[in-house]
């Protein structure tokens, strides 16, 4: 039988920006608990959204960001999975990742294709006995990790690496190491693939479509199905586009993104985006299998 889950997601530092807001909020208004984890205090958390410490997952010691980008995905991957093994009525969100209807699975397995390849685990029930749940701890205990999924030709000079002493870290590898990539070869290696859900479940808008998320006029009803729980939001790309070509940036009312504002009584103007630093990465846990670049 299904049972209830709590939703678990990590905010790290900051304010919530109205992207956020919308999406924790999108939970509370679904009904379901939803529980954000910090590691300082986080300004305006929508009403009904719990807040607790992330140490208690993850000390922040050690804190694991991607050398290139600057991203904290790494660390929020580690975190997912130790978050999976300690709860087993918990569900991992990413905080870019907009509630359909509450999540719920009969067998502690819930995650979908994002494409024809990968596994996104933007949004990731594990159960606490998953060997694919194991197998991701396992590898992530190594920092210099050489990845089964790699071509012998690709793990030559990582292998070269190594027995020269200087071993490549997980953070300048390619994007992913600790995340989607991961997640489907291990699904894959122990047959818990076969659990996952179609693309429309939780990943209805592809990448290369999310565009429409900011058209007026768009329509979700073109993407989506009764089977759709969630709905990605691309959050960092959508950010970057939004402040791109919205000096206030604020979206467009009629665009979907600014519809869903207004259903859920966020004010954008009241919790604006801001602008990064030049080679600052906002966090919003995006690691998905899209990150760098859609497949089909």
């Amino acid at each position: 039988m299904s049972r209830d889950y709590t939703i678990g997601a990590l905010w790290i530092g900051g304010s919530l920006s109205y992207l956020e807001q919308l999406c924790l909020k999108s939970f509370v208004d679904a009904g379901q608990h939803i529980r954000l984890y910090t590691y300082h205090t986080v300004e305006k958390v929508p009403e009904g959204v719990e807040i607790a410490d992330a140490n208690e997952i993850l000390p922040s010691e050690n804190f694991l960001t991607h050398e290139r980008t600057g991203s904290p995905a790494l660390h929020s991957d580690l975190f997912r999975y130790h978050m999976l093994t300690r709860h087993d009525d918990v569900i991992w969100a990413d905080t870019d990742a907009y509630c359909v209807k509450p999540f719920t699975t009969e067998n502690g397995h819930f995650y979908a294709w994002e494409s024809n390849r990968k596994v996104n685990g933007g949004v990731l029930g594990l159960p606490p006995d998953s060997e694919t749940l194991r197998e991701l701890l396992e590898f992530t205990r190594d920092e210099f990790p050489i990845p089964g999924w790699l071509t012998e030709e690709e793990k030559a000079p990582l292998r070269a690496a190594h027995e020269g002493g200087k071993p490549v870290h997980a953070s300048e590898q390619p994007w992913g190491v600790w995340g989607p990539d991961a997640v489907t070869y291990f699904l894959r290696k122990t047959g818990e693939i076969r659990f996952a859900l179609k693309r429309v479940a939780l990943y209805p808008v592809h990448y290369r479509h999310r565009g429409v998320l900011l058209s007026p006029g768009g329509q979700l009803s073109k993407f989506c199905t009764d089977e759709t729980f969630s709905i990605h939001l691309y959050g960092r790309r959508l950010r970057a586009r939004i402040l791109a070509r919205r000096e206030d940036g604020i979206p467009p009312v009629r665009s979907i993104v600014g519809r869903l504002l207004q259903k859920h009584g966020i004010d954008p103007a009241a919790a604006p985006l801001r602008r990064p630093a030049p080679g600052e990465v906002l966090d919003d846990n995006d690691d998905s299998a899209a990150g760098e670049g859609a497949d089909e």
